[in-house]
C-alpha cells in the first residue's frame, strides 16, 4: 500500500502509509535538542529534498482512508530515513463510507521512517466529527502500538460544552475513545444515558 500524491508543484511522490503516520519521541528535553542540532547539521551538509504544496492520499481497497496536505516536505535521504514538516501540516481521516471522522492539524511535524514515529508540534488541534476538540502543544504517534500519547499539558473539550478536561499527559487509541488521562481535573455533564466521558463518538 502506498500513497499517491494527487498535486506537487515540484515533483510527484510515492510514499508508503507511514508517510500518513510515523515519528519521533523525544522523552527529554535533552534529547530535543540534540534531535534538532542533528536536523540543522543534515541542512547544513547534505542533500535535501523540498516538495511544495504536497498532497498526499492512503487509500485501502479503492477508498479513501486519509490524505495529507502541507505547505513544504523536505526529505533528507542520505543517512536518515525521515520527513519534515516545517511549515505545518494537516491530515483528514475518513470513514468507511468516505465521510471525513476526524483531521489533526499542527505547526510543525517531522517523521522518522524506520522508527514508526510521529511527532506534531506546536499549536496541535484534533478535530473529532462530533465537534470534540483536543488541544495540546505535542502529539506523539506510535504507529507499531497504533497508539497517541504525548507527555505535556493536553485538554479534552467535549461536544455541546458537555465538559472540558485537562491532563498532564495521556495514551489514547486512534479513535480517542478509550483515553487514559494523568492528573485530569476539569468537569463533565452526562447527557441522556451516557454518565461518563465517551470523547470522539
Amino acid at each position: 500500500m502506498r500513497f499517491r500524491p494527487i498535486h506537487n508543484s515540484y515533483k510527484k511522490l510515492s510514499l508508503t502509509i507511514s508517510m500518513l503516520f510515523g515519528t519521533i519521541v523525544f522523552m527529554a528535553c535533552e534529547n530535543d535538542l540534540r534531535d534538532v542540532e542533528k536536523i540543522a547539521n543534515i541542512q547544513q551538509e547534505e542533500n535535501v529534498n523540498v516538495s511544495k504544496d504536497v498532497t498526499v492520499v492512503y487509500s485501502d481497497s479503492a477508498k479513501v482512508k486519509a490524505e495529507l496536505t502541507a505547505p513544504e516536505l523536505r526529505e533528507y535521504p542520505d543517512s536518515i530515513a525521515m520527513y519534515e514538516f516545517q511549515k505545518g501540516v494537516l491530515i483528514r481521516f475518513f470513514d468507511e463510507h468516505g465521510s471525513e471522522s476526524q483531521r489533526i492539524r499542527s505547526e510543525y511535524a517531522i517523521q522518522k521512517i524506520n522508527e514508526g514515529l510521529t511527532e506534531f508540534r506546536k499549536n496541535v488541534v484534533v478535530n473529532m466529527v462530533d465537534g470534540s476538540v483536543i488541544k495540546t502543544e505535542e502529539l506523539y504517534f506510535d504507529e507499531k502500538k497504533n497508539i497517541y500519547y504525548n507527555t505535556v499539558p493536553i485538554t479534552f473539550d467535549f461536544k455541546d460544552q458537555r465538559g472540558s478536561l485537562q491532563a498532564t499527559s495521556f495514551i489514547s487509541d486512534t479513535d480517542f475513545k478509550k483515553i487514559d488521562g494523568q492528573n485530569m481535573t476539569g468537569f463533565y455533564i452526562p447527557s441522556g444515558d451516557q454518565q461518563l466521558p465517551s470523547f470522539g463518538n
